[in-house]
């Protein structure tokens, strides 16, 4: 098991779901349950499962809960983009938290590429 407050991917992740909420509270009220739900939705997910990872007894679950992480991460990305399309966001906003989320990605890659090679990662 892992202290996951210390996990500088976790820490990031969280930074990222705060800025999102941040962002989206300036969508339009007609897409609460739209895109401002969704994007809400992966930004929190992608925290949550690197904690829930951290907390179970094998390396294997962990890697397990990186995998849906990294899968949100995406799931956020083409969310933010389609925001971006529909001109609900514009380009500068969204670049610094896709800049956030590809830095995410290369964490979760080398976490992964560690676990699989079983070392011990440094965390």
């Amino acid at each position: 098991m892992h202290n996951f407050q210390e996990l500088k991917i976790w820490q990031k992740a969280i930074q990222v779901a705060e800025q999102v909420y941040i962002l989206s509270s300036k969508f339009p009220v007609e897409e609460k349950y739209g895109l401002t739900s969704q994007v809400r939705k992966s930004a929190v997910s992608i925290p949550s499962n690197i904690a829930e990872g951290a907390g179970r007894n094998t390396n294997g679950e962990f890697k397990n809960f990186l995998g849906i992480a990294n899968g949100s991460t995406n799931e956020l990305i083409t969310q933010l983009l389609i925001s971006e399309r529909l001109k609900l966001i514009s380009e500068e906003n969204i670049k610094p938290i896709i800049d956030d989320l590809i830095e995410i990605q290369k964490m979760n890659f080398s976490l992964l590429k560690k676990f699989s090679q079983n070392l011990k990662p440094q965390i």
